[in-house]
């Protein structure tokens, strides 16, 4: 190669170089949250900003915009799952997953007020916008729990009758479930409180993650096969299944860059573009950090939130097939604080 050449092939390299774009989200803020490594879920309240973390056997308030722990809801020995914040009553409600109780506490002490019978393996928990109810799904129960915030009281238990994971209110009265053990979306009238319809996904095993695009009516549901099931929420059709990451306990949409998100155990968040309301691609695997399995976002900001810790060990799984054992740092666990590309 001769000199002309080889610089003219050095300058469309630089080029190329200058014209490649920044990932799709970065970490802006890393914000410690102490000590519980066994965490669950995390959910974004827009009405305060605040982000709630449930790990060990509390949860962890944090200002995501100040990047600073504000406080603790603690006393639930059994662990911690779930949060739905209720702003019109002034309550937040978590759980203590095995002992089967819900834990009802104040938004501004954030001090439980009062404890309610739920089921055993009290998990993931849903604020319903159209009836204002709380749902709290007992995973291994296979049951669903109703509390009315206006009285703290529980309302009504629907039996579902096999292992449910996570749930998605529409705002218009539906509440959709992920079927753990059958493989399926369970749909909710939230009114009724009864059990509308089981849309089956075969291309799914064992859903963990749910989130929903109320206005183009796309369930997503991620699944540990490691494939993103997108389903018609009217009718229950399968749409489209996407490649993810391994390990996703979560999943999340962003409504103005119309993305589904999936956050993977192995350390990525996998974006999903939503063209339309029949076509999907995943654009990237955005890196995160190793064990950010479960994800909250902002909707109005698209800024997203996943906690993780740092690995100390990992020991192979128990039996074929299995997963395997992590083990954290102790006292790692952070929140992750991601920007999306302006």
């Amino acid at each position: 190669m001769n000199k002309a050449a080889a610089a003219s092939l050095i300058i469309t390299m630089l080029c190329g170089a200058a014209r490649a774009e920044p990932p799709l989200y970065t970490v802006a803020k890393t914000i410690p949250l102490g000590g519980g490594e066994r965490w669950d879920y995390a959910t974004f309240d827009a009405d305060s900003g605040r982000v709630y973390v449930a790990h060990g056997d509390h949860v962890t308030v944090v200002d995501p915009a100040k990047g600073t722990v504000v406080g603790e809801i603690a006393g639930l020995p059994g662990g911690t799952h779930g949060i739905g914040i209720s702003t019109a009553n002034g309550l937040g409600f978590t759980d203590d997953g095995k002992a089967g109780t819900i834990a009802a506490f104040d938004l501004k002490t954030l001090k439980i007020v009062k404890r309610l019978d739920g089921a055993p393996d009290a998990d993931g928990i849903v604020v319903d916008p159209a009836t204002g109810r709380v749902f709290v799904v007992n995973g291994d129960s296979g049951s669903i729990t109703a509390v009315d915030p206006k009285t703290d009281t529980v309302i009504k238990t629907i039996a579902v009758g096999a292992g449910l994971e996570a749930a998605v209110a529409d705002g218009k009265g539906k509440l959709f479930v992920d079927g753990v053990e059958a493989h399926d979306i369970v749909a909710i009238d939230t009114r009724a409180m009864t059990v509308l319809a089981h849309y089956p996904m075969p291309g799914c095993e064992r859903p963990h993650g749910i989130a929903m695009d109320t206005e183009a009516r796309r369930i997503f549901a991620t699944c540990v096969n490691k494939a993103m099931a997108v389903v018609d929420a009217d009718t229950g059709k399968a749409v489209a299944t996407l490649a993810i990451g391994t390990g996703s306990d979560g999943a999340a949409f962003d409504p103005k860059r119309k993305r589904a998100l999936s956050s993977n155990g192995d350390g990525t968040l996998t974006v999903v573009r939503e063209k339309d309301a029949a076509t999907f691609a995943v654009e990237a695997d955005v890196a995160t950090a190793r064990g950010g399995r479960t994800v909250a976002i902002d909707p109005a900001t698209g800024r997203v939130f996943i906690p993780a810790a740092d690995v100390e060990k990992v020991d192979p799984p128990a039996a074929p097939g299995g997963r395997p054992r992590v083990t954290y740092v102790s006292g790692s666990l952070k929140l992750l604080v991601l920007e999306p590309r302006p």
